[in-house]
């Protein structure tokens, strides 16, 4: 049995095969041809953290799949703050064929799979978003952005961060990441990152000048500056961060063709430019849509390994 916890556990052919399966999923999805992998399954979805796509994307595609949703808010479940969350996961993993979890610490996730007698798939956590990294790649594929390209991501130093750092390590393509003094990604993550870039060739590079970053790559990437818990850290951030949003100007730096990803939701004025933004429309929206079909080859691929 396999989870999806973290890129750092598959390897390059495990997540390429993971987003072939998607791509026919989502052809098929396009045909009208909802095929049934996980009839009569299970999937529980376990929101400490809200979010619109992920629910929408995860309730959809469990229903697509022939199965069904169940939604567990935080004040339905509260992980570790009354039961053990080994005993959690002991309880619902009896119940269900599978669980998504959307919560802070990486810890709780890695605990509550670690007892868990099904998939778990990680809906994000403070360290690290996958499943969203799935739908990033699929859409560059759609693109044609997937041979040897060069990714910049500007920004804040985050789960978003990591989660492109593992990726880019995993596939062994070029990734610049440009943050603010003091707002660099997690140390321990950076190690282990350039540990694996190291044998698959992956060019990893870390500067705090985003125009050097974006200069001539294939695809510009961000985040919110303000995630969920920072609110009250708002001034002094968009302090700190100015001159990283992705604007007209900063675009003209990467090649004519280049790409603009955003994982949203998306605050114009902020991390990417109101114009920025409306002139990538087409590829940031094909993006949020691909979280549906890229979770949906997520849970048919966990699925396959555990019936092997």
């Amino acid at each position: 049995m396999r989870h999806f916890l973290t890129l750092k556990d598959f390897t390059k052919d495990e997540i390429l095969e993971i987003v072939s399966l998607a791509q026919k999923i989502k052809a098929q999805t396009k045909q009208r041809k909802f095929v049934p992998y996980l009839e009569h399954q299970t999937l529980a979805m376990i929101f400490e953290k809200s979010s619109t796509r992920t629910r929408v994307s995860f309730e959809t595609g469990i229903y697509q799949l022939g199965g069904v949703g169940l939604f567990l808010s935080s004040a339905d479940t509260q992980l570790g703050r009354g039961e053990p969350i080994k005993d959690t996961a002991r309880v619902i993993s009896r119940m269900v064929d599978m669980v998504m979890i959307r919560t802070f610490e990486q810890s709780k996730i890695e605990e509550f799979a670690n007892f868990s007698k099904v998939p778990v798939i990680n809906g994000l956590t403070d360290s690290y978003h996958p499943v969203q990294l799935m739908a990033d790649y699929m859409t560059m594929i759609e693109h044609n952005k997937d041979k040897d390209p060069v990714v910049a991501y500007v920004g804040d130093g985050n789960n978003m961060t990591h989660s492109w750092l593992m990726l880019a390590a995993k596939l062994g393509f070029e990734l610049r990441v440009a943050t603010p003094k003091g707002y660099e990604c997690d140390p321990e993550i950076v190690a282990d990152t350039l540990r694996i870039a190291s044998k698959s060739g992956a060019k990893i590079t870390f500067t705090n000048d985003p125009k050097m970053a974006v200069q001539g790559c294939d695809v510009v990437t961000t985040d919110t500056w303000i995630s969920m818990g920072q609110e009250d850290e708002k001034e002094e951030r968009l302090k700190v961060f100015e001159g990283y949003m992705v604007d007209e100007s900063m675009m003209s730096l990467a090649k004519k063709d280049a790409i603009f990803l955003h994982c949203l939701p998306a605050y114009r004025g902020y991390e990417v430019s109101e114009e920025t933004l409306e002139k990538h429309e087409d590829v940031i929206f094909s993006e949020a849509e691909n979280r549906l079909h890229a979770q949906k080859g997520i849970m048919v691929w966990l699925d396959s390994k555990r019936e092997s």
